[in-house]
């Protein structure tokens, strides 16, 4: 672990550096933003088809997976409780 012996305090502005009013912060977040931006790198189409597939496929999955879910617990409330008919 590395120490520092100007005594800055990480995530504080150096006493160089003035405090900002409104405009400044949203004009310095809108440029760090741009910034971030040029760093992202678009996906190939393979690599996009690839993306779209997986996200189908655990679609239907969940899909299947919730439907059956849904009918089993359907079926235990209907023997738990009964199909609603009463004699008369």
């Amino acid at each position: 672990m590395s120490h520092t012996v100007t005594g800055h305090t990480p995530g504080r502005p150096t006493g160089s550096e003035h405090k900002r009013g409104i405009f400044g912060r949203i004009w310095l977040f809108v440029r760090q933003v741009v910034g971030e931006l040029k760093k992202v790198v678009a996906p190939s189409r393979r690599e996009l088809v690839n993306y779209v597939l997986v996200v189908l496929v655990f679609v239907a999955f969940m899909m299947v997976l919730i439907s059956l879910l849904d009918l089993g617990f359907g079926q235990v409330a209907v023997w738990l409780f009964g199909n609603g008919d009463q004699p008369q």
